[in-house]
């Protein structure tokens, strides 16, 4: 693995973890402000994605340091490379949220299937390893979220 590589590969994740960041408080901004006749399995259900969604986050800055760069760690840092963006300050239905948080899981996994790629012809392990992991997730996470819908 050469310096290039390795630089890439940072990058990709660094991106990657900017982005889990803003989609967990997105998740959990809808886990409190989630009403109506899907409160509680949409409650219960936002609430074991975003503390998976921590989990993943700090997995991805451990992957990030055994690159030996620095982590990006502000709320300004990941608004500023993240493609996700935060959730709108409108009180949104049950439905909105469902919509939104399909589309940012399904979007982070297509994103993610990229960086895969690069990590496997960079044959960075600890990074592929995690992509696909991700990817799990994401795809999962979408897929129990779309079940809500109406």
């Amino acid at each position: 693995m050469n310096t290039i590589t390795t630089n890439k590969t940072a990058v990709a994740l660094s991106k990657t973890l900017a982005e889990e960041y803003v989609l967990l408080l997105k998740t959990q901004n809808f886990h409190w402000n989630v009403d109506g006749p899907l409160f509680f399995s949409l409650h219960k259900l936002f609430e074991s994605q975003y503390k998976e969604l921590l989990e993943y986050i700090d997995d991805t800055a451990e992957v990030i340091r055994t690159f030996n760069v620095k982590t990006p760690g502000s709320f300004r840092e990941f608004q500023k490379i993240a493609l996700i963006d935060e959730a709108p300050n409108d009180m949104l239905t049950a439905h909105q949220m469902i919509e939104i948080l399909n589309k940012d899981h399904m979007a982070m996994s297509t994103r993610l299937k990229e960086h895969l790629e690069e990590a496997e012809q960079s044959e960075d392990t600890s990074a592929v390893t995690l992509y696909e992991d991700l990817i799990t997730f994401h795809d999962k996470a979408a897929w129990m979220i779309r079940s809500h819908r109406a």
